[in-house]
């Protein structure tokens, strides 16, 4: 059985997406469908803009979902049967709209606002995150919850990968805390907001009333979701547990071994960069995983027939 996933925010980079654009009509088409639904040009925010443009995140969720999915409509008629989509947080929304639950532009609307409402929700500077590696997720719960302010985990990548976000001196504790516990590396990330912690509640209010003036649809292929890691088909569900997803943590790994256990031995990442074909491979490495970000990728598929 066969998984595609899509990545989330973090595999953004300039020049995302190029080749394919400028081989395929397809990708073309979808990068003009952004450009309108947004009034921005998609083309140049991906391609011409600069790193520091692309990292601004309400401009962040809206190419990474373009690209991915521009992408997987030039692919989709190449892979084998597809039993599962999922995506890492805002990539949970490509998975939306490849199996049919949003339309692609109702998607690219709403990504783009989730990043503003995302980025607004805490003052720059007052918030952090951090992933903490080397360590079981178990300790990093038990530490959050010792550690004095707001932290928590925010993503659940892998068995030995836990992202924690909060409050800056909060999750500076529990990363010196994590150290003296066992973990092996502590890394500061570099992002604009602690996303999927409790302080995005402001931005999780907010996005309800986008959803919610949204059509969504049952899936035509079951999503994988971020907050319960597992499938999701029912289209009102689906569109609480994604305003659900930005205050509570990504159970990615979790999502995956769901997967997996339902019988799930491939798993093709589709977009920019391969980060979460790292991170499947480090939570099992019998799973076969690789991901198409170029179409010089298309061999890989060949090796599925």
């Amino acid at each position: 059985m066969v998984a595609v996933v899509f990545p989330g925010q973090g595999s953004q980079y300039l020049g995302m997406g190029r080749e394919f654009y400028e081989a395929s009509p397809v990708v073309r088409d979808i990068f003009e469908r952004a450009s309108q639904a947004l009034g921005i040009d998609m083309k140049k925010l991906c391609f011409e803009s600069s790193e520091e443009t692309l990292r601004l995140t309400e401009n962040t969720q809206p190419s990474i979902l373009t690209v991915s999915y521009a992408i997987y409509e030039e692919v989709k008629n190449k892979l084998p049967e597809v039993s599962f989509f999922a995506g890492h947080s805002l990539g949970e929304y490509t998975a939306c709209v490849a199996s049919g639950m949003l339309s692609f532009e109702d998607a690219v609307r709403a990504v783009r606002e989730r990043g503003r409402f995302m980025q607004e929700a805490v003052p720059v500077g007052k918030g952090a995150m951090a992933a903490i590696i080397g360590i079981p997720s178990d300790v990093v719960e038990e530490v959050c919850r010792e550690t004095e302010g707001i932290v928590e985990p925010a993503n659940y990548n892998s068995p030995q990968q836990t992202v924690i976000a909060g409050e800056k001196e909060a999750v500076e504790r529990a990363s010196e805390a994590l150290k003296t516990r066992g973990a092996k590396r502590v890394v500061m990330l570099n992002v604009s907001a602690p996303f999927h912690c409790s302080l995005m509640k402001p931005a999780a209010e907010r996005l309800k009333c986008v959803l919610d003036g949204i059509g969504f649809s049952n899936a035509k292929v079951p999503v994988v979701s971020n907050v319960l890691a597992e499938a999701v088909t029912e289209a009102d569900r689906e569109r609480k547990l994604l305003v659900e997803q930005v205050v509570s943590p990504v159970k990615w790994y979790q999502g995956v071994l769901y997967m997996k256990d339902a019988g799930v031995d491939t798993f093709i990442e589709i977009g920019p960069s391969k980060v979460l074909t790292g991170l499947i491979k480090k939570t099992d490495r019998k799973l076969r995983a690789f991901n198409i970000e170029k179409p010089e990728d298309l061999e890989k598929l060949e090796a599925l027939a």
